[in-house]
């Protein structure tokens, strides 16, 4: 008996030396962190750390609310612009695994209207093509002139993006596809394809995203937003998770700030798969938790050669025209929508305004991190959001 109860106290007196040591660590960074912010260029952000089973680090700084003096904090969400398209590929994985869909199959075969690259009018655009920004599509100037809406009529002491279009002007997405994309549309033009074969080059395409969520609501007969919750946002307790504001508690919504002074318009996508995900650093922590495990073969939401199919990279040097290979680029490689830099780190960068965010993984160390601003950044601020995110790496493997 006293055995035990000393193996007990030893244990337990190690037990409260590592975890002594752990918060002094998390202090360190939160410290850290703190000067960071100290700048002054970003309103608010939150960041986190996960590992392939925990969340070792989940913080937030600032405010969600200036004149309010509302702080911002673990659970406040906002949009997290093209992050969310690797919610596609997971739910295109899905769709292939409950046999609604193939990604090699031709995109016209789910479609209600064709699409096809005018310059080779005999070859097929694919989903997976559009799953590795290889489907020639470009990103007209339609997509930018009418893909913000405002949210509401009356923006006094607010600022207005000139390419904010009136809340009368909202439209389903496919109608906008559609408009943009079939030769019968509005305003479709020929150079919203470039003059290469379908799967030769890599070009990143926002509308292709969105049609490849098109695909899915088509293959599987329901909605992008349902399809994602039951099979994403639910299995992984993301309950703060959605695609717009009627899905989630608007009460925890950041405001958007154009500076540090003044609140940009409220607005909504209106090609939202591509970049609307809303949520908070804690759900999205949750989130990259099972990217690392489906990487380590030990995922939840797919099959384990599923996880392999996201995770293989479908270019090389000749798809692109240049090809960086610093360390955060996650254009280098494409799996299906999921990204690859050419120093092993694995997730999505986005980029919306007034919405900011990075989410990596490192495939050697199997840590991730990442980080949401809710501020246009100035020249200033794009270092401090630099700085930031360099210091969650610096700490990765620390926690």
């Amino acid at each position: 008996m006293k055995k035990l109860i000393l193996f007990w106290a030893c244990g337990l007196i190690y037990s409260l030396a590592y975890s002594q040591t752990e918060n002094s660590i998390s202090k360190e960074l939160t410290d850290s962190l703190k000067q960071i912010f100290k700048r002054g260029y970003i309103n608010g952000f939150s960041v986190a750390i996960v590992s392939s089973d925990s969340t070792l680090y989940n913080k937030a700084f600032g405010y969600a609310d200036i004149s309010e003096k509302k702080k911002y904090t673990a659970s406040t969400i906002q949009p997290i612009a093209s992050i969310s398209k690797t919610a596609i590929g997971i739910s295109l994985l899905k769709a292939q695994e409950m046999g609604k869909l193939k990604l090699d199959d031709p995109i016209n075969q789910y479609l209600p209207f064709s699409v096809v690259n005018p310059y080779f009018p005999e070859e097929n655009i694919t989903i997976r093509q559009l799953a590795s920004h290889t489907s020639t599509i470009k990103d007209a100037s339609q997509y930018d002139g009418r893909g913000y809406v405002l949210r509401e009529k009356s923006n006094a002491g607010k600022k207005v993006e000139k390419n904010f279009r009136p809340p009368n002007e909202l439209m389903d997405y496919a109608v906008l596809l559609e408009k943009i994309l079939s030769i019968d549309g509005d305003w479709y033009k020929k150079k919203n394809f470039i003059k290469k074969k379908p799967g030769v080059i890599f070009e990143y395409s926002n509308l292709g995203a969105g049609l490849a969520a098109l695909v899915l609501e088509n293959a599987v007969g329901e909605s992008f937003p349902k399809f994602t919750k039951t099979h994403i946002f639910e299995p992984l307790g993301m309950s703060d998770t959605g695609w717009s504001l009627k899905d989630v508690d608007g009460s925890k919504h950041t405001k958007l700030y154009a500076d540090q002074n003044t609140e940009l318009a409220p607005y909504q996508l209106v090609n939202y798969p591509d970049g609307g995900m809303i949520t908070s650093s804690t759900d999205l922590g949750r989130y990259l938790i099972e990217l690392i495990s489906g990487y380590n073969r030990n995922g939840t939401l797919l099959r384990a050669e599923s996880y392999t199919e996201l995770f293989s990279p479908n270019l090389n040097d000749e798809n692109h025209k240049d090809r960086s290979e610093s360390a955060y680029n996650d254009e280098y490689n494409m799996g299906i929508f999921m990204g690859m830099s050419a120093k092993g780190q694995i997730g999505h960068s986005g980029g919306d305004p007034a919405v900011t965010t990075l989410m990596f993984f490192n495939s050697e160390t199997k840590i991730g991190k990442l980080l949401i601003a809710n501020t246009v950044l100035s020249k200033e601020g794009i270092k401090e959001f630099i700085d930031i995110f360099k210091m969650l790496a610096s700490y990765e493997t620390k926690l």
